[in-house]
């Protein structure tokens, strides 16, 4: 990916400065008893899975257009037929040797790596659970109307169209403030309960996954290469044009303030 792809260096879309999901609780402070009286509520599991509500009327589509430029971003870059990023190398590799879909791939993976949250005691914000149900969806309907063309020429401008409208995408979703992906999440967890290297951590998933798809047929080429190099310089670009502020950061007040 998905995901969210996943790149060998940090970057804005990658998890170290992806927005994380909504904080754990904290245990309460003090003896058990009756709460003070004007003492904040806990926040519901709604409030828990958006993590703030403000600007909302905004962020919610700009997620779900960001998660659904993403997935065809992905499907342009898979019929450009000059290489995938990681993530992607591995989902193909899976439908040519499993069958179904990439895109069904993506999603299952995403579920498959999202559970992996709970050992690591990550939670998802709304952002997570529809980067698992939306990337993947929109990634096999781009696939369902754009073929691969066979001058290399119009590959190449479909593989830097993909790479482009990819770091629009990273922007557009990331910024929208509720959820890194479940692969993102999977690196921060992992360097949050490790102590380790989030790079080497980064990198070290990627190489797994690459090297398993390429076993598995996946396509690695040019067009890796150049999604590693410029993902990270891209989504730098787009990602102050998309980032939602916070209540704080607007001047406004927050719930129950």
């Amino acid at each position: 990916m998905a995901t969210t792809s996943a790149l060998p260096s940090p970057s804005p879309s990658s998890p170290s400065e992806c927005p994380s999901g909504p904080a754990s609780p904290s245990p309460a402070a003090g003896a058990a008893g009756a709460a003070p009286a004007g003492a904040a509520a806990r926040p519901g599991p709604l409030l828990r899975l958006l993590g703030d509500t403000h600007a909302l009327g905004r962020r919610l589509p700009q997620l779900v257009v960001g998660l659904a430029l993403y997935g065809g971003s992905m499907g342009l870059m898979l019929r450009s037929g000059l290489g995938l990023d990681p993530w992607d190398v591995f989902h193909q590799g899976l439908q040519g040797s499993f069958g179904l879909s990439v895109g069904a791939w993506v999603t299952i993976c995403g579920a498959l790596v999202l559970l992996l949250w709970i050992p690591l005691r990550q939670l998802p914000g709304v952002g997570t659970v529809a980067n698992v149900l939306l990337i993947g969806a929109a990634m096999d309907l781009t696939l369902r109307f754009v073929g691969t063309p066979e001058a290399l020429p119009v590959r190449i401008v479909l593989m830097v169209t993909a790479i482009v409208l990819n770091g629009l995408a990273t922007g557009l979703y990331i910024g929208a403030r509720l959820g890194p992906g479940p692969r993102d999440g999977l690196m921060t967890g992992l360097h949050r309960r490790t102590g380790g290297s989030l790079r080497l951590i980064r990198t070290g998933i990627e190489l797994v996954v690459l090297a398993v798809g390429v076993l598995l047929g996946g396509t690695a080429g040019v067009g890796t290469v150049a999604y590693a190099l410029t993902i990270g310089p891209l989504a730098q670009f787009f990602l102050p044009w998309f980032t939602v502020p916070t209540a704080e950061q607007a001047g406004k007040p927050g719930p129950g303030e």
